[in-house]
């Protein structure tokens, strides 16, 4: 599985990338071996994401996300946070859990 998601950084900035291990890449940016841009903002939450098959799909959704507003980001995450699609998988502690 490879994920698209959006991170929420100390500062209040938003974070998009992809990965195939969600978990494992978030503890990566909170142990300052993620991506430069968040190493100087840590800690770092998981707001969004999204699952694909294929590494491409996801790579393209991020340039996607990465294009939009501030605004349009914090829309679609709070879409998903609303339960505007089930499948989506929120953050909670160290694992992740479905939301219901």
């Amino acid at each position: 599985m490879n994920y698209t998601y959006i991170l929420k950084c100390s500062d209040g900035s938003l974070y998009t990338g992809w990965t195939n291990n969600l978990e494992k890449r978030i503890q990566d940016h909170n142990d300052g071996k993620g991506a430069k841009y968040t190493k100087s903002r840590r800690p770092v939450a998981l707001e969004y994401y999204e699952t694909f098959e294929t590494k491409e799909e996801a790579m393209r959704r991020e340039c996607a996300i990465k294009q939009l507003s501030r605004t349009k980001k914090f829309q679609l995450i709070s879409k998903r946070a609303d339960g505007a699609n089930p499948c989506v998988f929120k953050a909670r502690g160290n694992c992740l859990k479905k939301e219901q």
